[in-house]
C-alpha cells in the first residue's frame, strides 16, 4: 500500500483518449456503412439511448465505489446480490472471450491486404482455412505476450491504440474530405433519407451491432481512483471520450460510403478496400500496405488489452471464492495463467466455426451478434441495478450523481439505457438480409444456445462454490448488506451490555438504600 500514494495520476484527456482507445474499432464501419446516409441516425440513435446513459450510469457507479473493487461485480452486486454480481461479470469475461474471433478475423484480413495485388488480397481474405490460421496464430502470440506479464504490454497497447485506430480513423476522414474536395465522385446519396425503413425488422439486424460499437465506456471505471478529483473529471473525461468515438464512427463511416458502392460493401474487407481506392486516388498506391500492417498492429494492440483486462476481473472475483481453485492459479510473476488458458481453448474452438460457415462474413456476423447479446445481459443488469440502488443505498455518498435532487432523472436516463439495450438484445436475434448466414437454423441454433448455455454456467458455478475456494490471501471488501448484518449484532450487543449495565447499576442502588434504611 505504500505506493498508492506515489501512482501517478491520469489527467483528464489521458482517460478520455483511453476511453476512445478502448472503445473504438474501425472493424465496424463497414457494417453500418451499408446503410449509407440512415447510419449517422444510427450512430446518433445509439449514442443517446446507449452511449450516453453507459457513460452517465457507469460515472456515478465507480465514483459511488471508487474505494471498493470489483467493478461490474461490485455494481450489480450490491443491488441484487452475489449471484447476479457474479452473472454480470461473468458475461462481460466471456463475451470478450467470444469477441476475440471477430476482431482477429479483421486482423487476418488486414493482413491479406499487405500485398499490392488487389485480386489476390481480396481472394486471400476470403479463404476460411487461411483467415481461421491467423487467427489462432495471433491469438495465442498475444496470450504468450500476456503471460509475460504487463510490464511492455501497456506500451504496445498505447502505441497500438494511436498507430492502429486513431490515425487511421483521422486518416480515413481526411481522405474522404480530400477526395470529395478535389472533385470525387461521391457512392453515397447525401440527399438520401436520414431515417431507415422502420417496417423491415432484417434491415435493423446490422444497426443493432452498433451498441457493441459504443459498449466498454463502463470499463474506465476501475480508473477512477486513478484520476484527481473523480467526482468532476472522471465523468468529464467519460463526456469527452464519447464525443471523440461518435465523431469517428460517423464521418468514418460517410468516408468509406463515398468511396465504395454500397452494393460492393464487405463486411470484413471493405476498410482495406476503401483505403486502396483512396491511395489510388491521390496516386499513393504505396501507403495501402503501410496502412493494413498499422491496422493489424492495432488488432494485437487491442487483443493483447482485452486478454489481460476482462480476465483480470473474473480472475481478482475468482480468487474471493466465487471460482475453484484451479482457475485461481497463475505463474511465477503473478499473471491468471489458467484462465488465460482455458480462454484460448475456448476462442479456438469458437474459431473452428468457420469449418461450418458459409463464408468469412457469415462467421464474422454470426460472432458479433453472439458477442452483442451476451454484453447487453450486462447492461441490462447495470441499467437497473443503478435505479434499485437509488433505494437500496438511499444515504450512501454518490461524489458524481445524475440528477441533485429526487431519482427522477436516473430513472429517465437508467430507463432509458435499459430499454435500448433491450431493444438491440431482441434485434440481435433476427438474421440480417444483407448477409448470406447460411441455415436459419445454425444461426439460431448458435445463438440461443450459446446464450443459454453462457448465462446458465455462472449459475451452476455459484450453486458449486464451496469455502474452500476463498483465498486466504484475498481481500474482498464486504457489500453493504453484509456490513449491515456485521454492525447489527455488534448493535445489539452494546445494547445488551448497556441494559445489563443499568440493571446492575438500579440493583446496587436499591441494595444500597435497603441498607440504609435497615440502619
Amino acid at each position: 500500500m505504500a505506493n498508492v500514494g506515489k501512482a501517478v495520476k491520469l489527467g483528464v484527456f489521458t482517460l478520455a483518449i483511453m476511453n476512445v482507445t478502448a472503445v473504438v474499432s474501425l472493424r465496424g464501419l463497414p457494417a453500418e456503412a451499408v446503410y449509407g446516409l440512415s447510419s449517422a441516425f444510427y450512430y446518433l440513435f445509439a449514442a443517446i439511448v446507449f452511449l450516453i446513459p453507459t457513460s452517465l450510469v457507469a460515472a456515478e457507479l465507480a465514483a459511488m465505489f471508487q474505494d471498493k473493487q470489483g467493478g461490474v461485480f461490485r455494481w450489480v452486486g450490491e443491488a441484487y446480490g452475489k449471484k447476479w454480481g457474479f452473472l454480470a461479470i461473468w458475461v462481460q469475461w466471456i463475451e470478450s472471450t467470444i469477441w476475440y474471433p471477430t476482431v482477429l478475423t479483421f486482423g487476418a484480413v488486414s493482413i491479406a491486404f499487405i500485398g499490392m495485388n488487389d485480386a489476390h488480397d481480396m481472394t486471400l481474405a476470403s479463404n476460411k482455412m487461411y483467415t481461421l490460421a491467423v487467427v489462432l496464430i495471433i491469438y495465442w502470440l498475444a496470450t504468450f505476450i500476456s503471460l509475460k506479464g504487463l510490464s511492455w504490454v501497456g506500451k504496445v497497447a498505447k502505441v497500438g491504440g494511436i498507430v492502429g485506430t486513431i490515425l487511421p480513423a483521422a486518416l480515413l476522414i481526411i481522405l474522404g474530405i480530400v477526395y470529395l474536395s478535389m472533385g470525387g465522385h461521391s457512392n453515397m446519396d447525401f440527399h438520401g433519407d436520414f431515417f431507415p425503413d422502420f417496417s423491415k425488422f432484417d434491415n435493423l439486424v446490422l444497426a443493432s451491432s452498433i451498441f457493441l460499437f459504443y459498449a466498454g465506456m463502463e470499463m474506465g471505471g476501475i480508473h477512477v481512483k486513478d484520476v484527481e478529483n473523480p467526482s468532476k473529471n472522471y465523468p468529464k473525461a467519460v463526456f469527452i471520450g464519447a464525443l471523440i468515438t461518435v465523431l469517428i464512427f460517423v464521418l468514418g463511416t460517410f468516408s468509406l460510403g463515398v468511396i465504395i458502392p454500397q452494393k460492393d460493401i464487405n463486411l470484413t474487407q471493405s476498410l482495406l478496400v476503401g483505403f486502396d481506392n483512396y491511395f489510388k486516388f491521390i496516386h499513393a498506391s504505396w501507403l495501402s500496405p503501410i496502412i493494413a500492417v498499422a491496422l493489424a498492429f492495432g488488432v494485437l494492440a487491442g487483443v493483447l488489452t482485452w486478454v489481460a483486462g476482462p480476465s483480470k476481473g473474473i480472475f481478482t472475483v475468482g480468487k474471493a471464492g466465487y471460482l475453484p481453485p484451479f482457475f485461481q492459479k497463475t505463474n511465477k510473476i503473478g499473471v491468471q495463467k489458467n484462465i488465460l488458458l482455458v480462454q484460448g481453448c475456448a476462442v479456438t474452438l469458437l474459431s473452428l466455426l468457420f469449418v461450418v460457415m458459409p463464408s468469412v462474413q457469415s462467421f464474422y456476423q454470426i460472432l458479433s451478434q453472439l458477442t452483442v447479446i451476451l454484453y447487453l445481459v450486462m447492461y441490462l443488469l447495470m441499467f437497473s441495478g443503478a435505479i434499485a440502488l437509488r433505494y437500496r443505498m438511499k444515504k450512501a455518498n454518490r461524489p458524481f450523481r445524475i440528477g441533485k435532487h429526487g431519482n427522477g432523472l436516473m430513472w429517465f436516463i437508467g430507463g432509458l439505457g435499459f430499454c435500448g439495450s433491450l431493444l438491440a438484445f431482441i434485434l440481435s436475434f433476427i438474421p440480417p438480409s444483407q448477409i448470406s448466414v447460411g441455415s436459419n437454423t445454425v444461426w439460431f441454433a448458435v445463438l440461443i444456445i450459446g446464450a443459454i448455455v453462457v448465462v446458465a454456467a455462472p449459475f451452476i458455478i455459484f450453486a458449486s462454490k464451496k469455502a474452500s475456494w476463498v483465498d486466504p490471501n484475498a481481500h474482498f471488501e464486504p457489500f453493504h448488506w453484509e456490513e449491515a448484518k456485521v454492525q447489527a449484532p455488534v448493535a445489539g450487543a452494546t445494547a445488551t451490555t448497556q441494559t445489563a449495565n443499568t440493571n446492575s447499576t438500579t440493583t446496587t442502588t436499591n441494595t444500597t438504600k435497603s441498607n440504609n434504611t435497615q440502619a
